[in-house]
């Protein structure tokens, strides 16, 4: 029995003297894993240089690209409408139709009394020629000759008189006929059949305007009109009205025509540091319409070959820098200060710190330490989804 029990206890204490030879047997997994840590699994892209343009959103108003007024030159009864309202007219094509009988009369009174005029020229014509051969027979008198010289001068002006008298007649007969000035679509008609049209009236007939094509104002600061001039400058244009400006619509959809800048105001507003700019933009499908609140992206700067990245490709360091982790060669990843621009389409414009060909780490930077392999794939990142 006493044999037993001391057996038991040497076992016992041999037991742990084993577990450490065993110990010492094991290959040492700690030490590998702290020099060759597991790579972590990333998603990147790679970048390429693209040309950017960076704009001023500005808000904007739309107007007609011409506007005409529709007036009567002639006062007198309106007679017939002779067009649709809202309906798309042709320059010269008769809209109102006043009473033409008074006109028609005074054209005819013109006519008769240009024919009056006339006879009395022809007579005075016959008495010149008699009085002028008795005149050079000294038969008559000079005064007589002169007075006959005199009555015919006096006739021809006349005539003169009454023809310049049947043209305005004439012409006030045809403005009894109102027509379009311009080409365009015509809105609502102000005065009804019947009613009196009177050339000194303030208030218009009716307004046609041409809406093929629209002008955008907006205001612009000073300074951005300056860097719009730099951009222009540096993209090898003499002009910053040879820059695209696009539009937005009011519900922010991107429109499908661009337009130019046409004219900039020469005085700044004190108050606001602000100068007006006019856009013409194409219209053909009339989907900008005059009064409408619209914003035009002005150009601001052109990045010739700039670099976007995705916001959440960005972190910063303690210090608050940006920065970007940069895979190498070797499937490292290494962190890296970056400058950013503006965010243009939810992504960021880097103005320094990255080369054409090099590839970031969009998703999971969290898990990335410098000099730490990673096991990389193509990411889509949010923003890049949305568009």
């Amino acid at each position: 029995m006493q044999r037993g029990t001391r057996f038991w206890k040497f076992g016992m204490l041999c037991l742990p003297v084993l577990f450490l030879c065993a110990c010492s047997d094991q290959p040492d997994a700690g030490a590998s894993a702290v020099s060759a840590p597991r790579p972590a699994r990333v998603g990147v892209m790679t970048v390429q240089p693209q040309a950017v343009t960076v704009y001023d959103e500005l808000p904007g108003r739309v107007s007609a690209f011409r506007t005409a007024e529709i007036r009567a030159q002639v006062s007198g009864i309106i007679q017939k409408q002779l067009f649709q309202e809202g309906a798309f007219v042709k320059a010269d094509a008769p809209l109102f139709q006043i009473e033409p009988a008074p006109f028609v009369a005074d054209a005819d009174a013109a006519t008769a009394v240009l024919a009056r005029a006339e006879a009395e020229r022809v007579n005075a014509q016959v008495k010149f020629e008699r009085t002028k051969l008795l005149s050079a027979q000294k038969i008559t008198s000079d005064e007589a000759f002169n007075n006959a010289t005199a009555a015919l001068a006096q006739a021809k002006a006349s005539v003169e008189e009454a023809k310049a008298n049947l043209a305005r007649r004439k012409l006030e007969l045809s403005y009894a006929t109102i027509r379009s000035p311009i080409s365009g679509t015509i809105g609502q008609s102000f005065m009804t059949e019947g009613g009196l049209a009177s050339s000194s009236a303030t208030a218009p007939l009716a307004v046609v305007q041409q809406i093929d094509r629209v002008y955008v104002d907006v205001r612009q600061s000073s300074m951005s009109l300056e860097s719009l001039r730099e951009t222009a400058s540096g993209a090898g244009m003499s002009d910053p009205e040879e820059l695209p400006v696009g539009i937005k619509t009011v519900t922010g959809k991107v429109y499908g025509h661009v337009g130019k800048v046409i004219f900039s105001d020469i005085t700044v507003d004190g108050a606001t540091g602000s100068l007006g700019i006019r856009i013409l933009v194409p219209n053909p499908e009339q989907q900008l319409l005059p009064g409408m609140f619209i914003r035009a992206m002005v150009p601001r700067q052109v990045y010739p070959a700039a670099f976007l990245v995705p916001q959440e490709a960005v972190t910063r360091d303690p210090a608050g820098r940006p920065e970007l982790i940069v895979v190498s060669a070797d499937k490292t990843g290494t962190r890296r200060i970056v400058e950013l621009g503006p965010v243009i389409d939810g992504q960021y414009l880097v103005k320094s710190g990255l080369s054409a060909g090099e590839t970031i780490v969009v998703l999971g930077q969290e898990r990335v330490q410098d000099g730490q392999p990673l096991e990389t794939s193509p990411a889509q990142s949010s923003s890049q989804t949305q568009n």
